[in-house]
Order: C-alpha cells, then sequence, then structure tokens
C-alpha cells in the first residue's frame, strides 16, 4: 500500500511548515532513517528522516512552499505498487499549501509531470515510467498505456515522442514601481535591476513577528555595568593550559558569563521569571537560551536544570548545541524551557549592546567585548581588562532594584570567578 509522507509536528507551536528543500526526488528509493527533506519549523530548520522504505513515486509540495502540520508532502511506494490508490488524498492537503513569496525568476522550459489525465482521471504511472519520462521530456498525458488497467509503464514512454518545450512567456511587467507606489511615500525607494531583494525565510519573518511584539507589548528598561574581567581572563587562561596538556576541555569567556548568569539567578531569583497575565511565575529551574548565530538569523536552544550543571557540564553543552545549529540538527525540545537569554556579540567587536527581551522571558543579558583600556586603580593610571554586561528587562515582572541586584551578582562572579568553581 502507498504511504503518504506528511508534514510533521516538529515543535509543540508549530501550525504549518516550509519545505526548504528536497534530498531526495521522485523516482529515487529511500531506506528507514534516510534523510529525505529540510523543513523550516517556527523555531529552527531541521532535517527530516524517513520513517518508512520504498520508492519516492510523487512529490506533492515543492520547494519553498509552506504547508500545514499533516499535509501530504510526497507519496512512496514498492516499485509494483498501483499508486493511484493513495495519491487521491493528496490533493485536500496540496490545495491547502501556500507558496513562500520568491523573486520573479527568467521563465524557462520545463516539462510538467502531470497526475491526472486529459479527461480528468488519475492518471496510472509506474514509478520507472514517470523518472523517465522526466527524463526523456515526455508528457504523460498524451501518452497510452499498456500495463494493468491502462497503466503507463517504462516501455510506453520510451516509444513516446518528447513533448516540445513551451515557448518563453514575455516579460511580466516590473512590479518595483507598484511596490514603491503602495509603500507610504518616502519609506521604501523605488527597487531598481541592481537592487538585490531577497525573500524573508520562514526563520527571519518568525524573527521580525516576535521581536516586534516584544517591543511592542513588552515595557523594556536597560542596565549596563562594567566589569574587571581581568581574574576571569587570568583563571581562563591557567584552567584552559592544564586542559590543553591533558586533550581536556577548553573553555571560553562565554562559558564563565553563562555559569555567572545562573548562580545570578539563584541569588536574585525574581529575574528568573516571566510575566503570565494575571500571575508572575517565578521559576524553580533556570534555563539559559544562548543565542546562537546561523545562516539564516539566529536560534536559542537552551541549557536546561542549569543550576545543576558544572562548568564543564555547561561549557560541552553549548559547544554541542552551536554544532548542530550550524549542521541543522537541533531537536525541537531543545528549544524549550528557556527562563533567561544570554546575547553575547563580543566576537564582533561590539563593546556594549541592548538586546530586545525574548517573550515569555522577562530578561535578557548582553555581553560585550573584554577591552583594554587605561583605567583608575587606587588613584593610578593602569592598563585593565574591562567588559560591558548589559542587562533588558520586563518591568511588569522586574523592577530597577531588582535588575539592578541580579547584574551586580552578575558582575560580582565575573570579577571573582573562582566563587564559580566552589
Amino acid at each position: 500500500m502507498p504511504i503518504n509522507i506528511e508534514m510533521p509536528k516538529l515543535s509543540d507551536t508549530m501550525t504549518e511548515g516550509t519545505l526548504v528543500s528536497w534530498r531526495k526526488q521522485a523516482g529515487d528509493t529511500v531506506e528507514i532513517g534516510d534523510i529525505i527533506a529540510e523543513i523550516e519549523t517556527d523555531k529552527a530548520t531541521m532535517e527530516m528522516e524517513a520513517f518508512d522504505e520504498g520508492t519516492i513515486v510523487e512529490i506533492v509540495v515543492q520547494e519553498g512552499t509552506k504547508a500545514p502540520v499533516g499535509a501530504v508532502l510526497a507519496v512512496i511506494a514498492e516499485e509494483d505498487e498501483d499508486v493511484s490508490v493513495a495519491t487521491p488524498a493528496t490533493a485536500p492537503a496540496a490545495a491547502s499549501v501556500t507558496k513562500a513569496p520568491a523573486v520573479p525568476a527568467p521563465v524557462t522550459a520545463a516539462v510538467p509531470t502531470p497526475t491526472v489525465a486529459a479527461d480528468g482521471s488519475r492518471l496510472r504511472v509506474s514509478p520507472l515510467a514517470r523518472k523517465v519520462a522526466v527524463e526523456k521530456g515526455v508528457d504523460l498525458t498524451t501518452v497510452q498505456g499498456s500495463g494493468p488497467s491502462g497503466r503507463i509503464v517504462k516501455a510506453d514512454v520510451e516509444s513516446a515522442k518528447a513533448a516540445p518545450a513551451p515557448a518563453p512567456s514575455a516579460p511580466a511587467p516590473s512590479a518595483a514601481p507598484v511596490a514603491a507606489a503602495a509603500a507610504p511615500q518616502g519609506i521604501l525607494p523605488t527597487v531598481g535591476a541592481d537592487d538585490k531583494v531577497t525573500p524573508l525565510s520562514g526563520m527571519r519573518k518568525i524573527i521580525a513577528e516576535r521581536l516586534l511584539t516584544s517591543k511592542q507589548t513588552i515595557p523594556h528598561f536597560y542596565l549596563h555595568v562594567e566589569c574587571d574581567a581581568a581574574p576571569l581572563m587570568a583563571l581562563r587562561k591557567q584552567i584552559n593550559a592544564q586542559t590543553e596538556q591533558t586533550g581536556g576541555n577548553k573553555y571560553s569567556v562565554n562559558d564563565f558569563v553563562v555559569k555567572a548568569m545562573i548562580n545570578s539567578c539563584e541569588e536574585v531569583p525574581a529575574v528568573n521569571a516571566a510575566y503570565n497575565g494575571d500571575s508572575i511565575v517565578e521559576f524553580a529551574n533556570v534555563g539559559i537560551s544562548v543565542a546562537i548565530a546561523v545562516e539564516d538569523g539566529l536560534v536559542t536552544p537552551v541549557v536546561k536544570t542549569a543550576q545543576n550543571k558544572s562548568l564543564l557540564e555547561i561549557s560541552q553543552e553549548i559547544k554541542g548545541m552551536a554544532k548542530r545549529a550550524r549542521d541543522k540538527k537541533l531537536l525541537p525540545n531543545e528549544f524549550d524551557g528557556g527562563t533567561i537569554t544570554i546575547s553575547n556579540l563580543g566576537a564582533w567587536g561590539v563593546e556594549s549592546f541592548d538586546a530586545i527581551v525574548n517573550p515569555p522571558q522577562a530578561a535578557i543579558v548582553s555581553v560585550g567585548g573584554i577591552i583594554e583600556k587605561a583605567v583608575s586603580i587606587k588613584g593610578e593610571i593602569k592598563s585593565g581588562l574591562r567588559m560591558n554586561i548589559g542587562l533588558s528587562c520586563d518591568h511588569r515582572v522586574v523592577d530597577g532594584a531588582v535588575a539592578a541586584t541580579y547584574l551586580n551578582a552578575v558582575k560580582k562572579f565575573i570579577e571573582q570567578p573562582s566563587l564559580m568553581l566552589l
């Protein structure tokens, strides 16, 4: 019996997904565990594995297309199966998908691989015949099947003539002037031929929507402190020198800042909280959402129950999450449980910045780079290492004095890093 491949629900908040790319095509054989497609969810782009084996006989949803959870994406069948049993179920799902916006591209000749005959009946085509039709450029609606019940087989396609390539259509008039006219005067200049237009990816749209909602609905306020980073850098250098000799873990500055945040959440639990309509939820566990830059934007996987983990466990977990983020291997449950976020732009040479709160959390810590500068120490001007730590808060949950107490706790652990090793 042919099997429908459906859009999976890859996160608890996912209602639809975008089929980014097919790793397998019609006519390809798949085995259980093969990566067959990349799906973009509301949280990340993830690889989709095959849970059945056979041959892909039909691709229903094309690349760059959105489809709701449960929609049929493709059909798998054995070589000798009659796929007409499965494909009628694909029609409603196919009708419900929506094409993601795309930049207009030049029209190129393409031969269709139809699933419906000229009289409206369902085409009965073997998978191999369909594949040969694509390769030879044969229009299957013009082929008379010689197989059982009129099914089109490979021999029928091989003896058929290739379909003529469609004549190129006249280029559509540029939509740029229309778009410019529709936009408020002075907001967007007319888009020219040399301008680069990149459609928003699903991830980019979600980032835009959530951050806009955050800024519009959360009353933000911002605090900053400057920390003496010299003790932290000295301890980090000493620890990494020891681990290098034994082939152990190498610690980043970010690892220590995350640990400082965790310890500070235990000292000032009112920051480890969220607004919940008519109540404030103060979380028992600390979940650190780590902002990781990826090709299309950023993702925020979570170090869960972080208060129970050592500096080594935190460091190794963040390294693993960063690698899986780059390889698009993060799992949906890795985004759950975050109670406070860290965003570190120090590696890009940024000294300080104000981050946007990551809803429904109440606070996000922004970390700048470590800068060597002249500082006054007991009345003498000396060279010092300074790091700016910022805190953005939801004022519905956190008041200024509480935020300042938390931020000074983070400063304490950075300036006395040995406290984090106890």
